[in-house]
């Protein structure tokens, strides 16, 4: 459908969205952090509307509020833990430590790492099996910005080659990392130190079939 032809002026442009006042975003939070703890201690499918209200201490009222559904609510935690993923991308990274693009590699894979092991609802989602298709949709998607954002990483340190425009490279390497880690969670209910390197193997060896061993390093690192 063409876009519309009218143009917003000064009177009529249409209002930002709202954040939620501090009230609100408070009680968002509590649920959250509930829902995190539930999932910690007894996973996906024990969650519900009630348990979360009970161990926030509100309502089930209130979490309907903000929430119609379960994996509504565990969409708005999929999106924060993804969040700490982009952050973790997005912390510095030291330029002159870096000699090939496996140091890279190693570094991002390490800080995701950290947030696995520190993050129980972060594994429960996103690495076990729960058969939720609203979830695995959201954190492919979720997979897919990662993806780019960690190009860009890339792209800043390294003179990257052409990489094919129909393979979300990154994004593909990134989820057949996930996949032995979700094993080890399986197995051993956590990512063990032995799985973890399994896990980054996988992940080098498939950015390897598009990096070549010797890649050239920036002189100064590109901007963002």
């Amino acid at each position: 459908m063409p876009p519309a032809q009218s143009r917003a002026t000064p009177m009529t442009r249409a209002a930002a969205p709202r954040k939620p006042q501090a009230r609100s975003q408070a009680r968002i939070d509590s649920i959250l952090v509930a829902a995190r703890t539930l999932l910690a201690e007894q996973g996906v499918a024990s969650l519900s509307i009630y348990s979360v209200a009970e161990r926030a201490g509100i309502p089930p009222s209130s979490v309907y509020h903000f929430f119609a559904s379960v994996p509504a609510l565990l969409e708005a935690l999929t999106a924060d833990i993804h969040a700490a993923f982009r952050a973790s991308l997005q912390a510095p990274i030291d330029h002159d430590q870096l000699t090939t693009w496996r140091d890279l590699s190693r570094i991002v894979e390490l800080r995701m790492l950290a947030i696995y092991n520190a993050d129980a609802a972060a594994r429960q989602l996103i690495l076990a099996q729960h058969g939720l298709t609203e979830i695995n949709q959201a954190d492919r998607q979720h997979d897919i910005e990662l993806g780019h954002l960690m190009l860009e990483v890339f792209d800043r340190h390294f003179q990257l080659p052409a990489l094919p425009d129909d393979v979300d490279v990154f994004a593909l390497a990134m989820e057949l990392g996930d996949r032995v880690y979700a094993r080890s969670v399986q197995l051993h209910d956590e990512i063990t130190p032995r799985m973890a390197e399994e896990g980054m193997r996988v992940f080098d060896a498939y950015l390897g079939l598009y990096l070549p061993v010797f890649l050239g390093k920036r002189l100064v690192i590109a901007k963002a």
